[in-house]
């Protein structure tokens, strides 16, 4: 860890010393720096701010702050303002779902998902489905690498709306995708949605070199705050593209209702339901600074330095008998990956202990992490190997018909004779350092040599064969 990230640590993040915790969930959110959040209530209070879709003073003042930001956004990202706009949503989530629900999908589409998707990315299957398109999932590899993404790619109707959409970065792997693959797409005859959400808050990223049709972020997981805010960045010609059924206040030049009519915006407004969440967009030009003044190649170096320590750790833990304590899913060293890990501990017979008793030891030791699947399913079935039949047959008979509201993960591994369906991840960011790893480390080896419990059974296990 260099001086300026020392010092950056403890001014920024005293916090977390202060309080005798580690935090390691930053793909979940990045933690505030102090400075940013004292410099938002400065400008609160000493602002007078109003709904910015009037033309008063405290709304030309708002409409000033929301517009400073976009260009902000922009400027970090060194995205053309004459090619790109910046339609601010709640999160990436809300952004993704801008693109599929105005995208212009036909059967003769086809909609080419990577394996390893968030489940935020995932969703656009549903909007493609329902206008009969071709929906294809490009499969990862045993390092949750996608194996051949151009034989997934190749072919399309190039007269078509096609749309490619991957992760830059896995939040389940950490895997980094080559952002090659934009260009190669649309030279194939693809639109592509960029989910960055895990990739920029701690890779930079530059809408000069690679420039994706749309891009979603999230301003909580580059910074820490405010929450609530997030981007759809996207070249101005496909953002025209988009078709809304629905519109609403914000989104209108002008609606009738005796005469049934409505101008929308064809611009960034046209996107944006209702008013926009002003007062904490206010915020995301001072975050935006905070990481430029330590330099993204800076914040990338230590991510990249720091999990190679994180994996070098991980797999030297072993139990008396020589076996591996931990099982690292998908690459198992810092080329090609950021700073999220995902693993499962290991008995000394080679059985999974379950996540949620690592994640109860953790908390004891005031260490912040997370378990479960991580809202991507695919790169969960591919580290976890669950045979799909099966998986199939055991959701259907959980969670079918009125099951649904009962279905918990533990009853799925049951059902696949106690598989794991979850893992423990763990990732580190711009706040993060060595004895944060340390302890993660001491907490983890308190389960050498210690048998996990014998698998449970059910009926639904009963079953399977």
């Amino acid at each position: 860890m260099d001086d300026v990230l020392r010092t950056l640590r403890e001014r920024e993040f005293a916090r977390l010393d202060a309080d005798g915790q580690a935090y390691l969930d930053h793909t979940g959110s990045a933690l505030y720096p102090a400075s940013l959040v004292e410099a938002h209530a400065e400008l609160l209070r000493s602002g007078v701010f109003g709904n910015p879709h009037s033309r008063s003073p405290a709304s030309h003042a708002s409409t000033a702050l929301v517009e400073r930001a976009r260009r902000r956004v922009l400027d970090f990202f060194q995205g053309d303002p004459d090619e790109y706009a910046v339609v601010f949503t709640a999160n990436a989530t809300g952004a993704l779902k801008l693109v599929g629900e105005g995208f212009p999908f036909t059967p003769a589409s086809r909609c080419v998902l990577s394996a390893d998707n968030h489940n935020s990315v995932n969703g656009l299957r549903a909007y493609a489905e329902a206008a009969g398109a071709d929906v294809r999932y490009a499969l990862l590899g045993h390092d949750l690498r996608v194996l051949d993404i151009e034989r997934e790619l190749a072919g399309a109707d190039r007269s078509a709306c096609n749309l490619f959409a991957f992760p830059a970065q896995s939040n389940f792997s950490g895997v980094k995708h080559p952002l090659e693959w934009i260009e190669m797409a649309r030279g194939l005859g693809y639109d592509v949605a960029l989910d960055a959400a895990a990739f920029v808050p701690s890779s930079p990223l530059s809408l000069t070199e690679v420039r994706p049709d749309y891009m979603a972020v999230s301003f909580y997981k580059m910074f820490g705050y405010p929450t609530g805010v997030g981007a759809l960045v996207a070249r101005r010609e496909k953002l025209r593209k988009l078709r809304r059924v629905w519109f609403g206040g914000g989104t209108v030049r002008f609606a009738s209702v005796q005469s049934r009519v409505h101008i929308s915006y064809r611009d960034a407004a046209g996107l944006e339901d209702g008013t926009p969440n002003f007062l904490d967009i206010a915020a995301v030009p001072t975050g935006l600074d905070f990481l430029a003044a330590i330099g993204m190649e800076r914040v990338q170096r230590h991510v990249r330095a720091l999990t190679e320590h994180l994996l070098g750790e991980l797999g030297a833990l072993r139990h008396e008998n020589g076996a591996p304590l931990v099982s690292v899913y998908g690459p198992s060293g810092a080329a090609g990956r950021g700073g999220t890990v995902a693993f499962n501990l290991l008995d000394p017979a080679g059985r999974v202990v379950d996540c949620r008793e690592v994640e109860q030891a953790a908390t004891e030791a005031g260490i912040s992490l997370r378990t479960g699947y991580f809202c991507n399913p695919g790169a969960a079935e591919a580290s976890f190997e669950l045979p799909p039949d099966e998986a199939k047959r055991c959701y259907e008979e959980l969670a079918g018909g009125d099951n649904a509201d009962a279905f918990t993960l533990r009853q799925f591994s049951v059902c696949l004779q106690n598989k794991p369906v979850g893992a423990v991840r763990v990732s580190v960011g711009v706040s993060s350092n060595e004895a944060d790893v340390a302890r993660l480390v001491a907490c983890l080896a308190s389960f050498r040599d210690r048998p996990a419990p014998a698998p449970r059974r059910s009926s639904a296990q009963a079953t399977v064969r």
